[in-house]
């Protein structure tokens, strides 16, 4: 983390600094796969997770302690590798806007903006100009996913990020003039492309260029698959389905989607309790896989004696085992 300042030139009408593009969209809803088309265009440019952007704005919207928040960026991992400028002379949005400037200038491009999965309703404040693509996946392939990234050990609790996006979604609606915002679907993404590239090139003041899709030349991500999309009919049982139905089913008809036929289930008590045992049983079983028993006893141990040091290095650790298995 650099101390240096960062450019702090005000910003004047036309600066791409003061309509940065935002990405937004539940996690494993394809965001990577169009934040890759996009950067490959010769005019755009799109940051990876910028979560840091707002992760830390108070659920009630109250900006964090700069202090506490420079801390927090000294041991992040999507934040650390950009070594992106922090000037402790400014307020936290105007810092916050500096990290896009700073991504987006070093890009030489004319269009750029930044990834955002969490807590996007908060970006509007702190980009007031920002404009916003919303990516859209069906809440089944997107639950079914989480449990392949070890995040969660059921399906039931994977969706609820999926919610979370859309209630996210929902209230930047209520912020943000129509004008400065566009849905896509995953799935429109994958099964005709080109259209939907054009549509989103010409929404950020752009013409759609065929070099986008060299992303698959330069990254481990293939080219646009129809068999990616409506993967939760081969990989979800029954059972499965229905609990999501019986979770999201109404979200996912006011979207759009396709009702899987099975019957819908609510969950009793006893079903819930299995639930959350199911899947804190396949939650811990991915960590102690991936960091280890020691690594994991060293970090309950640093944060509950308050060992900052110590935890400190633990994140650095943990952090550069999930840097080996990114895509």
């Amino acid at each position: 983390m650099s101390s240096e300042p960062a450019m702090k030139t005000p910003l004047q009408r036309g600066d791409p600094a003061e309509r940065p593009f935002f990405l937004v969209g539940s996690e494993r809803s394809g965001t990577t796969l169009l934040r890759l088309m996009l950067s490959h265009h010769p005019e755009l440019e799109c940051a990876p997770e910028f979560e840091f952007l707002v992760d830390r704005i108070s659920p009630t919207g109250e900006w964090p302690r700069l202090e506490e928040y420079y801390d927090d960026l000294s041991v992040n991992r999507v934040f650390q590798p950009h070594e992106l400028q922090i000037d402790p002379g400014l307020t936290y949005p105007e810092l916050a806007q500096s990290f896009v400037r700073q991504y987006g200038d070093r890009s030489g491009k004319s269009i750029y903006g930044a990834t955002c999965h969490h807590a996007f309703a908060h970006l509007p404040r702190v980009f007031p100009n920002g404009r916003f693509v919303h990516l859209l996946r069906d809440g089944r392939d997107v639950a079914r996913s989480c449990i392949g990234m070890g995040w969660v050990g059921h399906v039931y609790y994977g969706v609820e990020r999926w919610v979370d996006a859309m209630d996210q979604w929902e209230l930047l609606k209520r912020i943000v003039p129509a004008e400065r915002r566009l849905e896509i679907r995953y799935e429109d993404l994958i099964r005709n492309s080109r259209n939907v590239l054009e549509q989103v090139c010409a929404f950020l003041g752009t013409a759609f260029d065929e070099r986008i899709f060299e992303y698959a030349e330069n990254s481990t991500y293939t080219r646009p698959d129809p068999s990616l999309t409506q993967q939760w009919r081969r990989k979800l049982t029954p059972d499965e389905l229905g609990l999501l139905e019986g979770r999201i089913g109404e979200l996912l008809r006011e979207r759009g989607y396709e009702e899987s036929g099975v019957a819908a289930v609510i969950p009793g008590p006893w079903k819930r309790f299995r639930l959350f045992l199911a899947n804190k049983r396949g939650f811990w079983r991915f960590r102690l896989e991936r960091y280890g028993a020691f690594l994991l006893f060293k970090n309950k141990l640093a944060r509950t004696f308050g060992l900052r040091g110590m935890e400190r290095r633990v994140i650095q650790e943990m952090n550069a085992i999930e840097n080996r298995h990114l895509k």
